[in-house]
């Protein structure tokens, strides 16, 4: 998997930071997590194209998360899209993608597919798991996690051979789960293979101030996006809208077992974020910050 952060600011646009947009890329085919104003231009700076998203998860209404839809949907339709876009967010998405794609006189040549999750929803993707979680914020507000679904165990080429495998093609249907007869004897994956490995978990926390669901939601992920509006200074601030501070932050990784933590939705106050890292990272040393158009690989680690 392969993330690529479109958009790292918070309320309205700058110089440096775009509003609030994350592609998720899987197999080449591309999640959005959120869709600020710009998101389809963003994606011209970057090796994404949005004709290749197949999914949107909306954390929740406000602008700056929001406002890219039509945009974007328009886009895709001048450029001759026809598969289905699926979009899902929370109560109330249905009327809200309706509201936004009326917006503007454009030829719609496909379909677009919304959905209203709630906490502990979830949705199979394919290879991957979609689960959503509310958290705590002004408005009601999801966090979601993306996570594969168990992979194979790791080939015993050795243990393959012994049993008379021939080498080839034979191995990759093994790998594939399919049964392999050699000399009238059925081979099967679990033989030769290790125990089931666990997928790659990404979980992004939305606009929300520190809670629990977060906690549980990314327990052991491997990589947390979390927002980080305010520096450890404007608790109070952050109190009052709904969002986290750096340090907040960092406490919820810590907490939650995460490997990494990236930290978004940067305030558009700080122009030097030297302060907002630095702060998580004496709680957590395993952050980042994110900056737009930047691309962080997620490998594998078993």
């Amino acid at each position: 998997m392969r993330l690529v952060f479109l958009g790292t600011g918070s309320g309205w646009p700058t110089k440096r930071r775009n509003v609030s947009s994350i592609a998720l890329e899987n197999r080449g085919d591309v999640i959005l997590l959120d869709c600020g104003e710009g998101t389809q231009r963003e994606m011209l700076y970057t090796p994404i194209s949005f004709m290749k998203i197949s999914r949107i998860l909306i954390s929740h209404f406000h602008g700056d998360h929001i406002l890219g839809i039509p945009g974007l949907i328009q886009s895709m339709a001048l450029a001759g899209r026809e598969k289905p876009l699926f979009v899902a967010g929370p109560d109330g998405t249905e009327d809200m993608v309706e509201k936004l794609i009326s917006i503007g006189d454009f030829k719609k040549t496909f379909e677009v597919q919304s959905l209203s999750m709630n906490d502990g929803d979830t949705i199979d993707a394919g290879n991957l798991i979609i689960r959503a979680a509310a958290v705590k914020h002004t408005t009601t507000s999801l966090a979601y996690s993306v996570e594969e679904k168990k992979r194979p165990g790791r080939f015993y080429r050795e243990k393959a051979i012994s049993l008379g495998v021939p080498e080839g093609p034979a191995f990759g249907r093994l790998q594939n789960g399919e049964i392999v007869v050699v000399n009238g004897r059925k081979i099967r994956q679990d033989e030769v293979t290790g125990p089931p490995r666990a997928g790659i978990k990404i979980v992004y926390s939305g606009d929300t101030a520190p809670c629990d669901s977060v906690i549980k939601l990314a327990k052991g992920a491997d990589v947390l996006i979390h927002e980080a509006t305010f520096s450890g200074d404007m608790e109070e601030k952050a109190r009052e809208f709904g969002h986290s501070t750096s340090i907040q932050a960092a406490k919820i990784a810590k907490n939650a077992g995460v490997k990494r933590l990236i930290l978004t939705h940067i305030s558009p106050r700080y122009e030097d974020t030297d302060t907002l890292l630095s702060e998580a990272k004496a709680v957590f040393e395993e952050t980042c910050l994110a900056e737009d158009l930047m691309e962080f690989p997620v490998p594998y680690d078993n």
